[in-house]
Formats: C-alpha cells, sequence, structure tokens
C-alpha cells in the first residue's frame, strides 16, 4: 500500500522536478556567475585608462600656444630700447646718417654723395650741460649785432625746430637770457592758422622762430616765409618726451625734417651762409 501510495507521489510531480540539480550543482553554478562578474569588467577598465592618455596629449598643445602667444606681445619697442641706452649728444654724424637712411631707397648713389654737407656748416653740437640760452651764445656770440642789423620782413635770422607745440613754447620760455630784445614767433598749427602767421610775418620784423617742422615747411610753401636770410637753424635734437622718443625718432617729424631741408636749406648749407646746430 505504501509502494502505491509512493508511485502515485511520482507520478504527480513535474517532469523536470526528477532531473532537479542538486545542492552541490547549484554552489557550483554560484561559483562559476561569481567568475564571471569578476572577470566581466575588464574591457571596461582597459577603456576607462585610455581616456585621460587622450586628454593629456592634448595639453602640451595648448601650451605651447599659448606661450607663442605670449611672445608676440612682448614685442620690444623703441620705447623700451630708448630706456635701456644712455643719452649721447647728437652729432653732425647722426643726421647725416638719418638722411642716407632715409632717401636710400628712392635715390642712387650719386644723388646720396650729393646730399653730404660740408663739416664747416655745422655748429658745435650741445655736449649736454648745455641750456638753450648758454647754448644759443656760444654758437652765435655777436647775436646783439645781427639782430640790429635784421630789418627784413617776411624772414627770420634763427629757426629752432622742435617736435610739438608744447615743446615750442617750453623752449621759448628757457630763452630769455639769450633772446633779450629780440621779436619771438610760435611757429607751429596748434590754435593758430597759417594765414594768421603769414600776416603777422608780413607786418612786423621777427628775429626768431620757434616751431614744428611741419608747419614751418607750409609757410615756406606760401610764401610766407623767406629762408634766405635764415643765418642759424638749431635743431631740438637731445630732448625727449614721455616716451623717451628724440624728435628724429618719430617718423612723422623725421620726414617733415628732411622735406623742409630740400626746400632751400641743403643749399644754403652748401653756400656757407647758413650753419646747423644740434641742441
Amino acid at each position: 500500500m505504501a509502494d502505491d501510495l509512493g508511485d502515485e507521489w511520482w507520478k504527480n510531480q513535474p517532469a523536470g522536478a526528477a532531473s532537479s540539480p542538486d545542492a552541490s550543482d547549484v554552489e557550483a553554478g554560484g561559483d562559476t556567475e561569481v567568475m564571471q562578474q569578476e572577470t566581466a569588467p575588464v574591457p571596461a577598465q582597459s577603456k576607462k585608462t585610455k581616456q585621460p592618455k587622450e586628454c593629456f596629449l592634448i595639453q602640451p598643445k595648448e601650451t605651447k600656444e599659448g606661450a607663442t602667444k605670449t611672445k608676440k606681445r612682448k614685442k620690444k619697442k623703441i620705447t623700451d630700447i630708448l630706456a635701456k641706452s644712455e643719452p649721447k649728444p647728437g652729432t653732425p654724424e647722426d643726421l647725416q646718417k638719418l638722411m642716407k637712411d632715409y632717401y636710400s631707397s628712392s635715390r642712387s648713389v650719386i644723388e646720396l654723395e650729393e646730399l653730404n654737407l660740408p663739416d664747416s656748416c655745422f655748429l658745435k653740437a650741445n655736449d649736454l650741460t648745455h641750456s638753450l640760452s648758454s647754448y644759443l651764445k656760444e654758437i652765435c656770440p655777436k647775436w646783439v649785432k645781427l639782430r640790429k642789423n635784421h630789418s627784413e620782413k617776411k624772414s627770420v635770422l634763427m629757426l629752432i625746430i622742435c617736435s610739438s607745440a608744447i615743446r615750442t613754447l617750453e623752449l621759448i620760455r628757457s630763452m630769455t637770457a639769450f633772446k633779450g630784445d629780440s621779436k619771438v614767433m610760435k611757429l607751429f598749427a596748434k590754435h593758430i592758422k597759417v594765414q594768421e602767421q603769414i600776416k603777422l610775418l608780413e607786418k612786423r620784423v621777427v628775429h626768431l622762430g620757434v616751431g614744428t617742422p611741419g608747419r614751418i615747411k607750409e609757410l615756406v610753401k606760401q610764401g610766407g616765409l623767406n629762408l634766405n636770410p635764415l643765418k642759424f637753424l638749431v635743431f631740438d635734437w637731445n630732448w625727449r618726451d614721455q616716451k623717451l622718443r628724440r624728435m628724429m625718432d618719430i617718423p612723422e617729424i623725421r620726414k617733415e625734417v628732411f622735406e623742409l631741408l630740400e626746400m632751400g636749406v641743403l643749399s644754403l648749407c652748401k653756400s656757407e651762409s647758413l650753419k646747423l646746430g644740434l641742441f
């Protein structure tokens, strides 16, 4: 009876129950799953290690580009160069060299030689120890006599050329001890029209003219200023502005100076009727 009941019980069980895995099989299967979990993430870790390498390769390139940009910004300016150089007095050779450099691209070798000025037309240059008055007294000891004999209008006996209107006023104030009763005229463009200056030169006798090369050049061009009676032409050569530039370091001023020299000044120097000074 018991055997019949047991047979009926087995018959009532599902078909797969008899072949279900035992405990040892379950444990083995569990171990296999654990091993698979441990080894499976290995490829993912290798992918993660590649990412920082790619970023690392990009970084030096960015640093290099940044360094190049900083180098471009640190270009040497004329102010930096002049700040490191010691002040030294100008010489006639400096003016001659500037003239050759300026005209070298537009003139032949023979024409450049014609620009050479004789040493006799140069006055003693300032050795950086003089004030303007003391320098003018040294280069022109007979100024009082020259001034008294000068009666021609639309002309001056002495021209002092500088870089700006402000510098013109400074020079006029600093030459009080030299000028005495001489009539001085400001020759710059700021707040003064050319026609007004021409009228003033026509009305009265002027002994000294102080100003910028651009305005002086314009007065000569329009016939308001005659250079033939001119005896002295002095350049404000050694003075430096806030950017440490001398008058001839400024391209615009340098260009106007050389254009003025070609308007009769060079021929007067060669004939030795005009003397050049570098203050």
